[in-house]
């Protein structure tokens, strides 16, 4: 039986269903067993071997995609519960928000979407949407994991209009100039709040960043003087992780205290008045000041730092020679992906590249360039 939720929550019991008709999750809820599937999908699992900022190879305590996803799910979850909102919605959308992100990060999703230019282009959120609308393949029954609409649209954060017009139901809003439910709300907002702090905590390990240079940013420097009134004595990677897990609790604590004031002025009592109103979810204006000079810094120090902008050039090239190896010559794909060019053409390369961990598209690209790969 689903908890009793606030009015305006999505309730399961609600949902406007599945792609293909199925009889009832119980004794889990429909948003439950959306979370059951995302979990053992094999592109859930491949995430442990996708790069977050930092190449999985170079080093065993970085975050990668799937400790990233688990870390939304955390926070998305924390922020639901304190908001009467469906947990359950926001841990399935936060687990598979991610599952069409290429190899190498942002930068394996800039060089595809480079090489797909002439056929669409390549946008992750749409790839997490295609993986489980059809490229799963576990179930007897269909394609892909047959999600509920509420978990499909929550995955599906941006969509370009003439790719909204092609996706039915799910891409509607985005033509109508309509909101998501609450929970996909969260689960984004939830995104920012996790990647934003674990790349402190990361940049930091790698030395990359210092906590001099972050002693610039309001948001990290008020909670590291706070750390340090409270325990003089701190000292190493300590002091480090207090800063960053009270950084996270005040950009929650302020998102939920926002959310709440925006709900109770909008007068929303329904999923569907929540549809219609602006974006609800939200942080308050002095917070998301500080928020954005924090992302600024990370643009500025880290993601621009010429040692990730090395690995970049690396998973650019990579990515770059696999689409133009595979699209040159479609005998060079596995015999699956051989049929599937044959039908799809480009798309089916990008789907095979997408799909791939960072290791595998390394090991990829020795097998087709490497001349001592003779048997690869």
């Amino acid at each position: 039986m689903e908890p009793s939720f606030a009015s305006y929550a999505a309730h399961s019991s609600q949902s406007r269903g599945r792609l293909h008709a199925e009889g009832p999750a119980a004794p889990r809820s429909e948003f439950q067993r959306d979370r059951d599937r995302i979990i053992h999908s094999t592109a859930f699992r491949r995430l442990e071997y996708k790069t977050q900022v930092f190449v999985n190879h170079e080093g065993d305590l970085f975050r990668t995609r799937l400790t990233h996803s688990l870390e939304v799910a955390q926070i998305g979850r924390t922020i639901a519960r304190l908001l009467n909102l469906n947990e359950d919605l926001v841990e399935a959308v936060a687990l598979a928000h991610d599952l069409g992100h290429t190899p190498f990060g942002h930068a394996g999703q800039d060089a595809l979407n480079a090489c797909m230019r002439e056929h669409g282009g390549f946008e992750h959120n749409l790839q997490s949407l295609r993986v489980v609308d059809l490229l799963e393949e576990r179930y007897a029954g269909f394609d892909g994991l047959n999600l509920t609409f509420e978990a499909r649209e929550g995955i599906l954060k941006h969509c370009s209009l003439g790719n909204a017009e092609k996706l039915g139901d799910v891409g509607r809003r985005f033509l109508d100039k309509r909101q998501p439910s609450l929970e996909a709300q969260i689960a984004n907002l939830a995104d920012e709040i996790a990647y934003n702090n674990h790349d402190v905590d990361d940049g930091l390990r790698s030395g990359l960043i210092t906590e001099e240079q972050l002693a610039e940013v309001q948001l990290f420097a008020r909670h590291q003087s706070e750390v340090r009134s409270l325990y003089p004595a701190l000292g190493g990677r300590r002091v480090v992780t207090e800063t960053v897990r009270r950084m996270i609790n005040t950009l929650i604590l302020d998102l939920v205290n926002t959310t709440r004031i925006n709900i109770e002025n909008s007068g929303v009592q329904t999923l569907d008045e929540v549809r219609a109103a602006p974006p609800l979810a939200a942080f308050s204006p002095a917070l998301l000041d500080e928020h954005r000079e924090l992302k600024r810094f990370l643009l500025r120090h880290l993601y621009r730092h010429y040692k990730v902008a090395r690995m970049s050039a690396k998973a650019n090239r990579i990515i770059t020679d696999l689409y133009t190896a595979f699209t040159g010559d479609a005998r060079l794909l596995p015999p699956e992906h051989q049929a599937r060019e044959s039908l799809e053409g480009a798309r089916a390369v990008a789907d095979y590249i997408a799909g791939m961990t960072d290791r595998y598209a390394m090991r990829e690209h020795r097998r087709i360039f490497a001349v001592e790969e003779i048997y690869g």
